[in-house]
């Protein structure tokens, strides 16, 4: 599990913000929540309930408010917001803080990051990185493959074909995300995004071969970042006297992070082609999200065949 903090210099360098204090280590500075704040109230002097714990933003509105007060204001005023044990505060709209206010960030050892993008367009998108650096993250042993848009997430035992699986749907046109490990992220209650760790991004680990660079073997065109998780195939043995779903009339879930993903355990022997099969359920599911399952279908006209039967009797 993630340990709920991002570095502001991580922040920083995702966004591309201009940094006004480079003597202020960033890397130190930690965020630990995805809201923020436009310290308007806090300028006027009013700090109940103030969420030092945000990060705080200066758009047009509070910079005009700045611009108004006099030298003595904005020291007593900057000295009053800044001892607050404050993440970091972010001019927005190409805005240029003041040297006093720059002077009372530095004395008190807050970032003082810019942007040019306008204040609610940066806010929408600071939200949303926040929202996936901060999000519940654990590491599962699988490999993830974006086929035709769907996350398809292959699971089971070391040695069972997961590795094999995902390289034969690379040459068939798909794309990888990682291999061996999947760190995944709960952005909210409906939604998981798989990623890589980034020493193992874009390799796969083919026993009796070693290790291979997709990115380079086969371009970047049949490599991917990130992807939501929507469907979980489960590599495992074959069992003769096992009892599998042959219709899949109900679906069976896993659950990560208390969300549920759609999941399909697939037995192995000599002669299947894991990576058709494992196209083909990811299409299915797409279907199905569509709006059409396949199973339903043929029950509805088993059905209906049965009652025109005895229609006829």
């Amino acid at each position: 599990m993630s340990n709920g903090s991002v570095s502001v210099a991580k922040v920083a360098q995702v966004l591309n913000l201009k940094n006004f204090t480079p003597d202020i280590n960033l890397k130190k500075c930690k965020i630990i929540s995805s809201d923020v704040n436009r310290p308007a109230l806090q300028l006027t002097g009013y700090f109940e309930h103030f969420e030092e714990s945000r990060i705080q933003m200066i758009g047009n509105v509070e910079y005009t408010f700045i611009q108004q007060m006099s030298d003595a204001e904005k020291k007593t005023r900057y000295d009053a917001f800044l001892k607050f044990d404050i993440p970091c505060v972010i001019f927005c709209r190409s805005l240029q803080p003041d040297e006093i206010f720059l002077e009372e960030a530095i004395k008190n050892e807050v970032p003082v990051l810019g942007t040019d993008r306008p204040t609610s367009e940066f806010m929408a998108e600071l939200i949303y990185t926040l929202g996936e650096e901060l999000a519940p993250c654990i590491t599962v042993h699988g490999v993830l493959v974006d086929v035709y848009g769907e996350g398809l997430m292959i699971t089971g035992d070391s040695g069972i074909g997961k590795s094999e699986a995902a390289l034969e749907l690379i040459r068939r046109g798909h794309r990888l995300v990682t291999d061996d490990v999947v760190e995944i992220r709960k952005i909210n209650e409906h939604t998981l995004i798989g990623t890589s760790p980034e020493v193992t991004r874009h390799f796969i680990e083919l026993r009796g071969i070693g290790i291979i660079d997709v990115k380079t073997l086969y371009g970047v065109e049949c490599v991917k970042e990130k992807q939501q998780i929507d469907l979980v195939i489960k590599l495992e043995d074959w069992k003769k006297d096992a009892d599998y779903d042959r219709l899949g009339l109900e679906e069976e879930y896993i659950e990560y992070l208390g969300n549920k993903v759609v999941c399909h355990s697939l037995p192995i022997r000599p002669g299947r082609n894991l990576a058709v099969i494992c196209e083909t359920a990811a299409v299915n599911h797409r279907q199905k999200k569509m709006g059409y399952n396949a199973a339903q279908e043929l029950y509805r006209r088993v059905q209906a065949n049965m009652t025109k039967s005895d229609d006829e009797e």
